[in-house]
């Protein structure tokens, strides 16, 4: 029952625990990255204009052809 929570998830999109915990970091690296875009262009409008939406785009794009 446990070992359910960190298997059956990965389990249902065809990965092991390991691989799915990588793609999962990538992710959340990759939108760190975009959000500290965002606050530097919140407070210098200049600065990595496209940069936050052309990341969650092409996340958005990896994560649809998953599926």
């Amino acid at each position: 029952m446990f070992a359910q929570i960190f298997t059956q998830h990965p389990a249902s999109v065809n990965e092991t625990y390991l691989q799915h915990a990588r793609v999962a970091l990538r992710f959340a690296l990759i939108l760190f990255a975009a959000a500290m875009a965002a606050l530097l262009h919140a407070i210098i409008p200049a600065l990595c204009e496209r940069t936050a939406s052309r990341l969650v785009s092409k996340l958005n794009a990896e994560l649809s052809a998953r599926h």
